[in-house]
């Protein structure tokens, strides 16, 4: 079992950046991928970012691609989202979620998922 707890979210303007943070207390974090998914009122969960266990292996939606960075430090527990020239598209929900078998965009295969936390973009 990992406790998963999201923070650095907020409100910023379009073209800003932020960096989201989660981190895990618990089992040996670095046993598990960490994905990054969101969620937009009335729109079904998708896919961010993933990185495997190591770190040594990143995966990225294409709507972010070139903007948002995924990033683990096993040290510390914790998994970082950098995102940059963020768009009013980006708004929602951001939930960090971990997997005991493999870094993958299929939210149905997350174990543990934490609270999430918002991310609002003004135009």
């Amino acid at each position: 079992q990992v406790q998963l707890v999201e923070s650095g979210g907020g409100l910023v303007q379009a073209g800003g950046s932020l960096r989201l943070s989660c981190a895990a207390s618990g089992r040996t974090f670095s046993i598990y991928a960490m994905g990054w998914f969101r969620q937009a009122p009335g729109k079904e969960r998708e896919f961010v970012a993933a990185i495997s266990r190591s770190g040594g292996s990143t995966y990225y939606a294409d709507s972010v691609k070139g903007r948002f960075t995924v990033s683990r430090d096993n040290a510390k527990n914790t998994v970082y989202l950098r995102m940059n020239s963020l768009k009013p598209e980006d708004t929602a929900v951001y939930y960090c979620a971990a997997d005991l078998v493999f870094a993958n965009s299929d939210y149905r295969r997350y174990d543990f998922w934490g609270q999430g936390t918002q991310v609002t973009v003004s135009s």
